[in-house]
C-alpha cells in the first residue's frame, strides 16, 4: 500500500465563500495508504520558507509551491505523501500549511481553523519563523490566537460530565498533540548566553522562560510561553543561517549547491535527519496507530466539525477512527472465519456434532483476531456484530452441508437402485410371487446403502424419503401378484375339475367294458 505521489496535491482548500473545503482527491489517495504514517506538518508566518522545508523532507528539490513573492502561495493544506526514508512498511505524509498572517486574505478566522487542524492532524509539528525567538515572534504565534485558544477550539469529550470539567486540561490534550519543532530561519544571533555557548534546544527553552508578576504585560508576555510550555512538552528547537544571497533567494529551489550557504545545507540535513529518525507514527489515545484511510477520515471529521459551526471533539474523532477501525477488524475476522471454514470442513460432516466442534474452534481464532485488530472505543457493540455475522455464515455451512449429504445421499440411491429399475422394465417383478421378490431386493438395496460411509447428516431422512417414493411402486406390484395368484388358483380348479371329471369317465369306460365282457360271457354260457 505504499504511496508515491508525483507531487504534492490539496487536502484542505481555504475557500473564501465555503470556507474550508476537504478534497476528494486527497482522501482518495489517503485511503489507499494501509501503511501506519508519519505526520509532519508545518505552520508559521507567510513568506518564510515553510515550503522549502518540506520539500526536502521529501527528498525533492521541488514540489510544494514555494512562489516568489510576499503574496502568501499555500492557500489550505497541502498534502505529498512519500516512503518514509528511515521506516520501512510506513509512509511519511507532508502537510505544508497556509501562512499565517497574510494580510491580503483580510478574514483571518481561517488562520485559527488551519492551526487547529495542524496540530491535531500531525505527530510532528514544526513551527517556521524568521529572526529569532523574541516577543514579536511570541506575538506572532500568538496572533490567530491558536496557541493561546487551544482549549476554547478542542474538546475532549463530546458531553463531559461537571465532575470531569476540570481535568480537560493540558495533559489531557496532550495525548492527542504532537512533537514541536521551533525553525527559526535566517537566524543573525550567537548561540550563546553569559558568554557561554548553547545549545538550540536551550536557547528555545531560554525564550520560554517565565516572568514572574501578576501586571497585563508580564501575563501578556507570559500567555503564549505558557501554552507552548504546556500542549508541546516534547519540544526542539533548529536554527538555519540565510540559505544563499538575496537575489538568489528568489530562485532557492533552482539553485546549485555550490551557490547555496554550507552551513545551511548543514543545518537543513541535521534538521531532516532528525524529523526522519525521530518523528513518531501518528497515534490516537489507547495507542492505536493510524493509518493513510484513518488519517483522511480524522481530517474530514474534524473539518465537517468546524464547517457546521462546532468545536472538533476529540473523543468523537476517536469514535469515528474506532468505527472505521472495528468496521475492518469485523470484515476481516469474518473473512478469517469464512476462509478456516472452508478449509477445515469437508463436506458432508458426518454429523452435526462434528461441524459444531470446528465451528467452535474457526469461531475462538476469528474472535482473537479481531480482538488483536479492534480498538476498545465501542468495541462491545462491534463484537457482537462479529459474532451475529459468524452466526450468520455458521448457519449457512449448516445448510450447505446438509445439502451436500442430501446431493451425496441421493446419488448413492439412484446408483444402487439402476438395477432394480432394469429389473421393473423386464418385467421381473409382473409375475406371481414377484412382490416377494421385490421386497428381498429392495431390503438388499437398503442394506448396501447403510453400509456406504461419509453420507452425512441426512442419510437417514433421503433413505426414509427414497422408500416413501417407491410405495406406489410396491403396492402395485403387489396388486399384481395378487390378481395373478387368483387367477392361477382358479385354472387350477378347473384343472381339478377336468381330471375328475375324465377319472370319472375312464372308470365309466372300464365298466362299461367288464359288463361287456361279463355280458359276452353270458351270452357263450347261454348257447353253450
Amino acid at each position: 500500500s505504499e504511496i508515491h505521489m508525483p507531487e504534492p496535491v490539496c487536502l484542505i482548500e481555504n475557500t473564501q465563500t465555503k470556507g474550508l473545503v476537504v478534497q476528494q482527491e486527497a482522501l482518495q489517495v489517503l485511503s489507499e495508504i494501509t501503511q501506519p504514517v508519519v505526520v509532519v506538518a508545518i505552520t508559521g508566518p507567510y513568506r518564510t520558507g515553510k515550503s522549502y522545508l518540506m520539500n526536502r523532507l521529501a527528498r525533492q528539490r521541488k514540489g510544494f509551491s514555494l512562489g516568489s513573492s510576499v503574496q502568501s502561495h499555500t492557500k489550505g493544506v497541502w498534502m505529498w505523501c512519500v516512503a518514509h526514508p528511515c521506516r520501512p512498511g510506513h509512509t511519511l505524509v507532508l502537510l505544508d500549511t497556509e501562512g499565517l498572517g497574510d494580510v491580503e486574505k483580510g478574514d483571518t478566522k481561517n488562520d485559527i481553523w488551519l492551526f487547529v487542524l495542524t496540530v491535531l492532524l500531525s505527530s510532528t509539528l514544526i513551527y517556521n519563523s524568521k529572526g529569532t525567538i523574541d516577543q514579536q515572534a511570541m506575538d506572532q504565534l500568538q496572533y490567530p490566537c491558536c496557541v493561546v485558544k487551544l482549549a476554547e477550539h478542542v474538546k475532549l469529550k463530546a458531553a463531559p460530565k461537571e465532575s470531569e470539567d476540570k481535568l480537560e486540561d493540558s495533559e489531557k490534550f496532550v495525548l492527542f498533540f504532537p512533537t514541536f519543532i521551533w525553525a527559526v530561519r535566517d537566524f543573525t544571533l550567537q548561540l550563546e548566553r553569559d558568554g557561554e555557548e548553547i545549545s538550540e534546544d536551550e536557547y528555545l527553552e531560554n525564550a520560554l522562560k517565565l516572568k514572574a508578576g501578576s501586571s497585563p504585560k508580564t501575563q501578556r508576555y507570559n500567555q503564549t510561553r505558557e501554552c507552548i510550555r504546556q500542549y508541546f512538552p516534547d519540544r526542539k528547537c533548529f536554527v538555519f543561517d540565510q540559505p544563499a544571497s538575496k537575489k538568489d533567494l528568489v530562485h532557492l529551489e533552482e539553485l546549485q549547491n555550490s551557490k547555496i550557504n554550507p552551513e545551511f545545507q548543514q543545518q537543513v540535513e541535521k534538521f531532516c535527519s532528525h524529523v526522519w529518525k525521530k518523528s513518531p507514527p501518528k497515534t490516537i489515545p489507547c495507542g492505536h496507530i493510524v493509518t493513510g484511510n484513518l488519517l483522511g477520515k480524522l481530517a474530514a471529521t474534524y473539518v465537517e466539525a468546524i464547517q457546521s459551526g462546532a468545536v472538533p471533539c476529540l473523543e468523537s474523532a476517536v469514535l469515528v477512527l474506532a468505527e472505521s477501525e472495528n468496521t475492518v477488524a469485523v470484515k476481516e475476522a469474518v473473512t478469517l472465519y469464512q476462509d478456516l471454514m472452508e478449509r477445515r470442513v469437508k463436506l458432508p460432516t458426518e454429523t452435526v456434532q462434528e461441524l459444531l466442534e470446528l465451528h467452535s474452534q474457526c469461531e475462538q481464532e476469528t474472535l482473537e483476531l479481531f480482538t488483536a485488530q479492534a480498538s476498545q472505543d465501542g468495541i462491545y457493540s462491534f463484537h457482537a456484530e462479529l459474532v451475529r455475522q459468524v452466526e450468520a455464515v455458521k448457519v449457512k455451512f449448516c445448510m450447505e452441508n446438509e445439502q451436500a449429504s442430501r446431493d451425496k445421499c441421493e446419488a448413492a440411491l439412484r446408483d444402487l437402485s439402476q438395477d432394480m429399475e432394469r429389473r421393473i422394465c423386464d418385467g421381473v417383478y409382473s409375475v406371481s410371487g414377484g412382490y416377494q421378490l421385490f421386497k428381498e431386493d429392495q431390503q438388499a438395496l437398503v442394506e448396501k446403502y447403510r453400509e456406504m460411509p461419509g453420507k452425512g447428516v441426512k442419510a437417514d431422512a433421503v433413505l426414509q424419503e427414497f422408500l416413501q417414493s417407491r410405495k406406489t411402486l410396491a403396492k402395485s406390484i403387489l396388486n399384481t401378484d395378487l390378481s395373478l395368484t387368483e387367477k392361477d388358483k382358479e385354472l387350477r380348479r378347473e384343472q381339478d375339475q377336468c381330471e375328475r371329471a375324465e377319472q370319472e369317465r375312464e372308470v365309466q369306460r372300464q365298466k362299461e367294458a367288464e359288463d361287456k365282457v361279463k355280458l359276452q360271457s353270458q351270452l357263450r354260457s347261454c348257447e353253450e
